[in-house]
This record gives structure tokens, C-alpha cells and sequence, in this order.
């Protein structure tokens, strides 16, 4: 695996700067730029014979990319499809006809070839370019297309000659596109995953991270209407965002906006959920918790309001385990949340959840393991309030800062 992940989107002038503060450290005897340095260059000279060049093709490796003349094209490459410069592509592509079939980001990656690349963005005129200039990459740039939701250069693709895999519900069902799930269902696409399992797109639905909540809605609507059996539950309610269906259970049991719900009832293995609980892709823990917490985890302020009107209680806790586990409030969603990754502000619940008397330093423990990331092993945290949780997550990537400042401006402390 590479020491560094190439953005979707880079910025070669940030990444000349990253060569030189790589160079600088070299020189000055960092212990961590001088084993990165090792790793990557194939004959690497001393730190003090280390010269510009050595450093960017020492970078460009650490991103899994062979050359810096290399990781320069690509930026060039990506740049041009994100400005729509038809002309200013096709003069690279008929200067090296590999580009064409190469990732444009020059690694392994889900955006691909720059037809596909392209396909994520909508752009129709680059895309036809691409085409004539003989990109063979339809179809993989028509899921991407769906995936995103780009649903007019999906039908110039279709036009083009690209398939409809057996999969290709799969991109966004994770997503949570329901415009592209829609319209690949019109076209016929079986609600299935690549092995024919019809249970995999709704587990997919239902364990991926929320970054758009109405998408999610949306998709478990569009299942449902294919003949998958929903259960009639209140942790399903708030998948859905069915606030009708969660105040019909709420008339037959009051005290079910304060229950805890177990994983399995949150994330059905009856609906294609994992047995392993780390593949739900959710932020802060919500298995054994209050639905209050799922909402939040899902960004979805209008069930937090609901479920607030209803009776729940603000620093209702999740359960403790057996190893002494457990035991945060909702608040401590709005501080390490998937949501927020997405771009999300998520202050907006942290506000109304004080407003409404959460305290600002219930302590718990909690363990939580990211997927998909450099590091999956599992981190346990013991004793921590909502800032000390914050402060203490291995990857500050996940933390809400805004949401720390407000809780620390409502006097809570690490």
C-alpha cells in the first residue's frame, strides 16, 4: 500500500510544495522523511546529496505513482476534465495514447480511466472526445455516471454502447443516489450484486455511511417498492425517515424513543447486513444505543427534533458491555461523525441537542474501529467526555472542530 493517498482532485503546485518540505526535512535529519525517502526511491542517495529530483520522485512513489513526470500529467490530465478543456485533453491523449486507458489519477482507483473521470463530473463534450480518440472504458464510466447521479451522460453512454452489469445497482445504493438507482432500475438492471444476491443492495444502503440522507430515504423507498419486506421497526423508521411510521410506533409504545437497540436490530442480517459490526461505516458507535443516536449518526436533525418533541431523553446513554463499553449520548455523534467527512457541518445538531440540555461532559468509553482507512485496528477510549473523545480519535480527520469549539463555548472540558 502506498505511504500516501492521491487525492481525487490534486494540486500540483501543493504537491512541488510537498517535494521541497520533503527535501527540507531530508536535510535537517527528520527521522520520518528519511525513512519515507528509503522506502520510496529506488536508489536512494544520501540526505545530504538529496537533491529536488530525488525528492519528487521519492513523493510521486509514496503516492504509488512511478515518476514525478508521471504524477505531473496526471494533474494535468485531471485538471482538464474538471475545467472541461476538450481541446487541452485531447492534445495529451494523441501525445501519449496510454492516457487513454490509464487511471487519470496514474494509481488503482474507483474514478478511472479519464472517460470514467469524466463520467463522475458530466462532462459530455470531453467524454465524446475521449470516445473518438478510441477510450474503450463505457461501461465502467456509465456506472460511475449512475453512481453519481449523472443521469444524461449515463444515457449518452447507454447510446454509446455501454452494458448494464449485474451490479451496477451497487454504486448508488452506496452512494445513497437515489436518482441513479432509480433510473437504473427503469432500465432493468436486477436489484442484485454481482453474485445475484438481492439482499446486497439493501444491506449496502443500510451500512454505508450517511452522506446524504435524503438519498438514503429515498433508496429504501425504491427497494420496498421492488418487494423488499421492510421490517416494521423503530430503528428501520429512522433508516427511512419515516416519521409516520415512527409516531404509529410510538402510539402503541411511548417508551420506545427512549429503548436501546441492539446492532442486529439496527443492521438486519436478514436485509444482507454484515456480521462483523465494523462494515456498518457509521461515525461514533450507535449499537446499544437510543435511536436519538442514529439519527444523529445519520445527520438527520428532523427525526433528532421529532424524537425530542416525543419524549426522548437528550443524555440518554447507550448500553455499557461487559468490558465496560458504552454509556455515551448522542452528543458525542456530533463530534466524530461520518456526515461530517462528507462535508456536512453537523453543528447544527450539536446546537439544538445543548439547546435541549445535553450535558457537555457525560463520561464514557467507547471503542471504534475504522474501515477502509490506513489504520483498521480497533482503539478503545476510556473515560472520555464529548472533547476528550474529539481530542483523543487516532484521525482527526473524523472530528468536528466547529462542534468541539461549541461545546467548549457551552463549558464542556476534556
Amino acid at each position: 500500500m502506498p505511504d500516501r493517498h492521491f487525492p481525487v482532485r490534486p494540486n500540483l503546485n501543493q504537491l512541488r510544495h510537498q517535494a521541497k518540505d520533503l527535501l527540507r526535512a531530508l536535510r535537517a535529519g527528520d527521522a520520518e522523511a528519511l525513512a519515507e525517502f528509503a522506502r520510496n526511491h529506488p536508489a536512494a542517495p544520501s540526505a545530504g546529496n538529496a537533491k529536488l529530483a530525488d525528492a519528487q520522485l521519492a513523493l510521486a512513489r509514496a503516492y504509488g505513482i512511478a515518476s514525478w513526470p508521471r504524477l505531473v500529467t496526471a494533474c494535468h490530465v485531471i485538471d482538464a476534465i474538471w475545467r472541461d478543456d476538450v481541446d487541452a485533453l485531447r492534445a495529451m491523449v494523441r501525445k501519449d495514447s496510454r492516457l487513454l486507458n490509464e487511471d487519470a489519477r496514474a494509481v488503482t482507483g474507483n474514478w478511472g480511466p479519464p472517460m470514467s473521470y469524466a463520467a463522475n463530473l458530466g462532462r459530455d463534450g470531453i467524454i465524446g472526445m475521449l470516445r473518438e480518440e478510441g477510450a474503450t472504458d463505457l461501461t465502467f464510466a456509465f456506472d460511475r455516471a449512475c453512481l453519481q447521479g449523472q443521469l444524461e451522460t449515463a444515457r449518452r453512454l447507454r447510446a454509446m454502447g455501454a452494458e448494464i452489469q449485474r451490479s451496477a445497482v451497487m454504486g448508488p445504493c452506496e452512494t445513497l443516489n437515489a436518482d441513479g438507482l432509480e433510473f437504473l432500475l427503469a432500465l432493468g438492471a436486477p436489484l442484485t450484486d454481482e453474485h445475484g444476491d438481492p439482499l446486497a443492495p439493501v444491506g449496502m444502503i443500510l451500512e454505508t455511511y450517511c452522506r446524504n440522507r435524503e438519498g438514503k430515504h429515498r433508496c429504501l423507498e425504491l427497494v420496498a417498492t421492488r418487494g423488499i419486506a421492510l421490517p416494521d421497526t423503530a430503528p428501520m423508521a429512522v433508516h427511512r425517515g419515516r416519521l409516520d411510521l415512527l409516531a404509529r410506533l410510538a402510539d402503541r409504545d411511548p417508551g420506545i424513543v427512549n429503548r436501546t437497540f441492539d446492532h442486529e436490530m439496527i443492521f438486519p442480517r436478514s436485509l444482507g447486513c454484515h456480521e462483523d459490526h465494523s462494515l456498518a461505516l457509521g461515525g461514533t458507535p450507535v449499537d446499544g444505543a437510543p435511536l436519538l443516536h442514529l439519527a444523529v449518526d445519520h445527520d438527520d436533525i428532523l427525526t433528532v427534533e421529532w424524537l425530542l418533541d416525543h419524549g426522548a431523553n437528550v443524555n440518554g446513554a447507550a448500553d455499557v458491555d461487559a468490558d465496560g463499553f458504552g454509556g455515551h449520548t448522542a452528543l458525542f455523534g456530533c463530534v466524530m461523525s461520518q456526515p461530517y467527512r462528507c462535508g456536512h457541518r453537523g453543528d447544527d445538531l450539536a446546537r439544538l441537542l445543548l439547546d435541549r440540555g445535553a450535558d457537555p461532559n457525560v463520561r464514557a468509553s467507547i471503542r471504534k474501529r475504522l474501515r477502509f482507512v490506513d489504520d483498521e485496528s480497533m482503539h478503545e477510549y476510556r473515560d472520555v467526555t464529548p472533547l476528550s473523545w474529539g481530542e483523543r480519535f487516532h484521525d482527526q480527520a473524523w472530528i468536528n472542530r466547529d462542534v468541539m469549539r461549541l461545546i467548549a463555548e457551552r463549558g464542556g472540558i476534556e
